[in-house]
Parts: structure tokens; C-alpha cells; sequence
């Protein structure tokens, strides 16, 4: 069978995702139906925010899907009219049985992570907060564990010392979106020899998981190690974002600093874990155990995210804060 000629129902929500459906769509493949996320209402006057998915797929003349429940009667039947020949995957959320067994070659997802490393929903996030040098994308054909199961293609890519969870995005992105074209046309050309993961775990390979991120995991923790903390920056820049809080001694104001990148400056002598300095102008640094971080971009309550100059230039007070440790 020619791959340009198999239904394929695509299912996804954010960015991510598009580059994948961008790519089948470009490269000429028959796209029945695309599933992403009902609109949500947003911002001050609570309007209707569509999936980046949705916005492309609209724009592509694609039949549109939005269920609320994925189990829901009407919808599988709905997804049956369409008899897709297989269903891709790419950021979505989880599926039932009766949605990934429905076509009869199957369901296949696009994971950011060196599968049987980093199962769950933040995988690129957890791999730069663990200090990992590589990272990838990994294609795999959906069963009842979520990510574990067999798979068919991976690709890497290094993770630099200064690149954070966002470059990482943005890279696998494009990356990813090739990985699907070649498994599609693997799958139908019978080219495909799926791995288990049992098998490359029993060989040695370790299993890490990467939970959903919530604000708690944000918060910096100051007596942690200078790369801990880094690694954290980066691993949560430029969303969610890790956090710190500041306080004022006498006024007892708090301000929350959202804290985007630094780097590790060896240029003072040590000083107690949270310790912060500036000299109000072109610097501030917070200290670890084992040295001082320097804050190169942050974003203050009320405030826009901004150079540390920038801020320093209209918040000429800062040096009179302390942070708040927890």
C-alpha cells in the first residue's frame, strides 16, 4: 500500500504537536480527522482559546473533533465513520482501549524522552532537571501501561550545559515530527521491528519516571547545590518556571521572582545558603552550600520578565530584600 493513501486520524493539542501534523500534511498523507482538546476559556474576558493543533488543523480545511470525554458513545462512534487505517499520537492526553485498538494498524505515540527513560507527562522537563547530557524522542505503539509500550524508532539529541527545557522543545519538536513520517512509512511498508521494553530494561536499561510538574516542584530550595538549583532553572525555563520568593525585613512585603537563567559565579567568597547580593546596577547573585548563583533574566510579581540590569535599573531597592526560605 502506498502510505500516502492510508486513513490516518491524528490526535494531539499543543505546538508540539503541530510540527508533527504539519508534517504528514505536507508531505502529502491522508489525514481523516484530527482530535485535540475542546476550547477553553482564558484571559480577563474568559474567551474561547483554541489548541494550537485545532488553529493549524482549521486552517488545513481538517474534519475536527473536540470530545470532552473520550469514552463518550457519540464520539466513538464518531471516530469509527472515520475507519482510520492507524492513529498517531503527539501530546495528548491518555487513551482508552477502545480508542488506540480501534484501527487495524494500530495507535502510535511520539514521546519526548529515550523510552523506558522518563515515562509520564513531563519528560523533557525531568531530564534537564536531573542533569541528563542526551535526551530524544521515542515512537512506540500504545497498550494498556502508559509508555510502556513496544518500541519501534528513537532519535537523540545532546543536552548542552546551558540549553533549557525550552531549546530542548523547540529541537525535538522538528526532530520528532521526522521520526513520525519515517514510522508511518515504516509501518506500512512492513519495516518495522518493535522492541519490547521489557527486554532493554532486562538488558540494563533504567526506567525514570517524570511526574506532572506542579508549583510546589517550582520552588527553588536554596541549600540545594549550585547545579541542582541550575539545572532546575533550566529544567522549568521558559515554563513553568522556577520560583524563589523575596521578602522586605521591615515593610514585610513578599514578592514572588520567577527566575528564567543563571550562572554559576566563583567570583566571592561563600556565604550562607539564600544569602542574596546586587550592587543595585548590573548583578544579583544568591548563595548555595557550595557557591553563588547569578541571576541573568527574572520576572518579579506584577512585573514582565526582564535582564537583571533592566530590573535593577527601576528597582533600586533591591538590595534591602532577603529571600525567603522556606
Amino acid at each position: 500500500m502506498n502510505p500516502k493513501e492510508i486513513r490516518i486520524v491524528f490526535m494531539g493539542t499543543p505546538d508540539f504537536a503541530v510540527e508533527s501534523l504539519k508534517a504528514l500534511v505536507e508531505n502529502g498523507y491522508n489525514i481523516v480527522g484530527v482530535i485535540t482538546a475542546p476550547d477553553k476559556p482564558a484571559g480577563r474576558g474568559q474567551q474561547l482559546n483554541e489548541s494550537a493543533v485545532k488553529q493549524y488543523a482549521a486552517k488545513q480545511g481538517l474534519r475536527i473533533l473536540q470530545p470532552e470525554k473520550l469514552k463518550n458513545p457519540d464520539f466513538i462512534a464518531e471516530l469509527e465513520s472515520l475507519r482510520a487505517d492507524l492513529q498517531v499520537v503527539v501530546a495528548f492526553r491518555m487513551l482508552p482501549e477502545i480508542v488506540w485498538a480501534m484501527p487495524p494498524m494500530g495507535t502510535f505515540n511520539l514521546h519526548g524522552s529515550l523510552l523506558p527513560k522518563y515515562r509520564g507527562a513531563a519528560p523533557l522537563n525531568w531530564a534537564v532537571i536531573n542533569g541528563e547530557t542526551e535526551t530524544g524522542v521515542t515512537t512506540f505503539l500504545l497498550s494498556h501501561e502508559i509508555d510502556t509500550g513496544k518500541i519501534m524508532f528513537q532519535e537523540r539529541t545532546p543536552i548542552g550545559e546551558n540549553d533549557t527545557v525550552g531549546d530542548i522543545h523547540d529541537r525535538l519538536m522538528i526532530i520528532g515530527a521526522n521520526l513520525v513520517v519515517k514510522t508511518v512509512d515504516a509501518l506500512v511498508n512492513g519495516e518495522v521491528e518493535a522492541i519490547d521494553q521489557e527486554k532493554l530494561i532486562n538488558d540494563g536499561l533504567q526506567v525514570k519516571h517524570a511526574p506532572k510538574i506542579f508549583k510546589d516542584d517550582c520552588r527553588i530550595d536554596w541549600t540545594r547545590d549550585t547545579e541542582s538549583v541550575r539545572n532546575l532553572i533550566r529544567g522549568l525555563s521558559p515554563y513553568p518556571t522556577a520560583w524563589t520568593e523575596l521578602v522586605h525585613p521591615e515593610k514585610k512585603e513578599v514578592l514572588t521572582a520567577k527566575i528564567y537563567a543563571t550562572f554559576r559565579d566563583n567570583s566571592c567568597l561563600p556565604a550562607a545558603p539564600g544569602t542574596l547580593q546586587t550592587d543595585g546596577k548590573k548583578y544579583l547573585r544568591i548563595a548555595c552550600p557550595d557557591g553563588w548563583l547569578s541571576v541573568t533574566e527574572i520576572q518579579l510579581s506584577g512585573k514582565k520578565r526582564m535582564k537583571i540590569d533592566e530590573l535593577l535599573r527601576g528597582f533600586h531597592d533591591l538590595r534591602s530584600w532577603q529571600i525567603k526560605m522556606q
